[in-house]
């Protein structure tokens, strides 16, 4: 009865990874974490998508583990690619996924490179027992880092509003871009959380107008702030707004006014690095939405560190110490294991898409 426990066990191990055809010799083995089923299998196929857009360019072969995002999914991941020999692995939508895995990717001195993972603690763990982890998500507070510096850099002689939804996001958004306006000075002339998800907002833009202020941050979604803007401007309030990533979403039930502005990522697929790899995408009838893109950086993060004179045994020592050109912009990482730079931008809102913003609203 054992036996045949231990023989299903390790078919079930042997099932969870698939392999890319064979590449040239000497190509790097890269190993490619998603979730090919379930709920978050439209996530996954991005990064599935990405990553074998990339290998394909790059002549490397991709090793595919399923990410089943449960406690035991990552031990059986990291099995997986352990042993397909995979020198480098990239993905990773979990937090439980690099939690059961890193403790033995260390062991076989595998690094990890999430696209998704933004917990700090997770980070945190990982350096203090070494383990071989990359972060090209944005830190947790990296949104509320660049609001703050876009208020300080545009606004900072304006009476500026600071209002949320009441929601989770919302309401720790505006507190912490609060938070970090307070010790250089700024200090809102109006604080409120209004009502989400109504049809107008003539009371609340009102309420600001008779405090004066003119410039304000939201911390809410997409469909207010446009209710907001469309409102002041019936009152013939000049409202300036800025909000945060949650602008990138469909631009209705309300179109959203020219000239709001978001502290959001940047749409690669538009930048001409990207161009090559968009074509050949749409080329397979494939998109470069989501994770598409960043992992289609991961994997040339991974293959030029592997390519890097000084990788030899220390694959994670290149990754940390190189900076790689990608799709995505140029990526390197500090001695925390996080991006150098932050991934947030100011963009402005041009009618059809964001942007960077027009000099005028410099």
């Amino acid at each position: 009865m054992t036996a045949r426990i231990v023989l299903i066990a390790g078919l079930l191990a042997t099932s969870i990874a698939s392999v890319s055809a064979p590449a040239s010799a000497g190509a790097a083995v890269i190993g490619v974490v998603a979730p090919q089923r379930g709920p978050f299998a439209l996530l996954g196929n991005q990064i599935l998508t990405g990553a074998r857009a990339a290998a394909k360019a790059s002549g490397d072969r991709l090793v595919e583990v399923d990410e089943t995002c449960d406690d035991a999914g990552g031990p059986a991941a990291a099995k997986a690619l352990i042993d397909a020999k995979v020198t480098v692995a990239i993905g990773f939508l979990c937090v439980e996924t690099l939690t059961g895995s890193l403790p033995q990717l260390q062991n076989r001195a595998i690094p990890a490179i999430t696209v998704s993972v933004r917990s700090r603690i997770l980070m945190e763990d990982a350096l203090r027992n070494g383990w071989p982890l990359f972060r090209m998500a944005p830190l947790e507070d990296a949104e509320a880092d660049q609001l703050a510096r876009s208020i300080i850099d545009l606004w900072k002689a304006q009476p500026i509003g600071l209002i949320d939804d009441g929601t989770i996001y919302g309401r720790e958004l505006a507190n912490a871009v609060r938070q970090r306006l307070d010790p250089v000075g700024i200090r809102p002339v109006f604080t409120d959380t209004y009502r989400p998800g109504q049809e107008q907002q003539i009371a609340l833009v009102r309420r600001l107008a008779k405090a004066g202020a003119t410039h304000v941050m939201v911390g809410g979604d997409r469909s207010d702030i446009a209710i907001i803007a469309r409102d002041a401007a019936a009152e013939n309030m000049d409202l300036s707004l800025i909000g945060g990533d949650s602008l990138r979403a469909p631009n209705q039930p309300v179109a959203l006014r020219t000239g709001v502005l978001a502290v959001t990522q940047p749409d690669y697929a538009a930048d001409p690095q990207a161009a090559d790899a968009v074509r050949a995408l749409r080329a397979g009838s494939a998109e470069a939405d989501g994770y598409t893109l960043p992992a289609y950086a991961a994997v040339q993060v991974a293959h030029q560190a592997l390519a890097s004179p000084t990788a030899g045994n220390a694959v994670a020592d290149a990754i940390g110490r190189g900076t790689f050109q990608t799709v995505i912009g140029p990526i390197a990482f500090g001695a925390g294991h996080e991006l150098k730079s932050n991934p947030y931008r100011l963009q402005e809102w041009q009618g059809t898409g964001f942007a960077a913003p027009r000099p005028a609203t410099q």
